[in-house]
């Protein structure tokens, strides 16, 4: 049921750390969009010991949470059901709390991947590459899954975590190949270079930008702009950042912690711009 402006609800963020994070000022934005005066959202630090304490504690003035890390996977043996699109990676980034009082785990991460690339003219392409093979990198492939006809080549540093990306691309029916970080370089010729690594993993790629790029999705949004995504603008190739990654799951959550659709993408767009210059 869609919300009532004057309904006293609640929601919130949680993980470890979670001071960062900027979903509080996008739900906001979005709330005051639509009207919700009785809607509040909050962050909460909360790692995987505290978090059966926390969903317990809840009452029916909740209507959802986002989850960032480590809870993502934590939380779902505490569900009453999860989305396939959350199952397909085993991870839940977002629970909504029906009238009754159950808790559905869905995955916004992955449809907001597809639609950040849709809203940069991407719909298709033919072979992709990922740097890097950590919790986002399952959900970049779970995201091309959806868009890429071809091969998807991903670098890593470690045999365990090669073994772990080509299991999952069996699970996802994508055709994974995988090569040593050594050979990260190659990645930048590729029609789209997804790259979910930390702050600084790529900046020694940055010289290698090739003369004509094609397409750079870094999930990064701060510090912004990465050294690789500055290099990659600067030789004229088309680069997606962290931020609308996080504006467009976020715009998702919002429609169905809430039941409005749409949820004002630019508003919660300026938003998030506005947070990041201040800080």
């Amino acid at each position: 049921m869609p919300a009532r402006a004057t309904d006293a609800r609640r929601a919130a963020v949680l993980g470890s750390p979670i001071a960062h994070s900027l979903s509080p000022v996008l739900h906001r934005a979005a709330y005051d969009a639509l009207g919700l005066t009785g809607w509040s959202y909050d962050r909460f630090e909360v790692d995987e010991a505290g978090l059966p304490g926390f969903l317990a504690g809840l009452g029916p003035e909740w209507a959802g949470l986002s989850l960032t890390m480590p809870l993502k996977r934590a939380v779902i043996p505490l569900l009453d059901e999860v989305s396939e699109t959350a199952a397909a990676v085993d991870a839940v980034n977002t629970v909504v709390f029906t009238e009754d009082g159950r808790r559905l785990g869905d995955n916004t991460d992955i449809p907001g991947m597809a639609a950040a690339l849709r809203e940069h003219g991407i719909g298709q392409v033919g072979s992709a590459a990922i740097l890097g093979a950590g919790a986002t990198a399952s959900s970049a492939l779970a995201a091309l899954a959806r868009i890429c006809t071809g091969e998807v080549v991903v670098y890593v540093r470690s045999a365990d975590r090669a073994a772990e990306m080509r299991r999952w691309g069996e699970r996802l029916d994508v055709e994974v190949r995988t090569a040593d970080w050594s050979a990260a370089r190659e990645a930048l010729d590729f029609p789209l270079v997804i790259a979910t690594t930390p702050a600084g993993a790529t900046d020694g790629l940055a010289a290698a930008v090739p003369e004509r790029p094609a397409t750079l999705f870094d999930v990064l949004y701060e510090p912004w702009p990465t050294l690789l995504a500055a290099r990659w603008s600067m030789a004229c190739g088309a680069v997606v950042g962290g931020l609308d990654l996080l504006v467009h799951q976020a715009v998702l959550q919002v429609e169905r912690m809430t039941g409005r659709a749409p949820a004002p993408l630019d508003v919660m767009r300026r938003a998030g711009e506005k947070a990041l210059a201040e800080r």
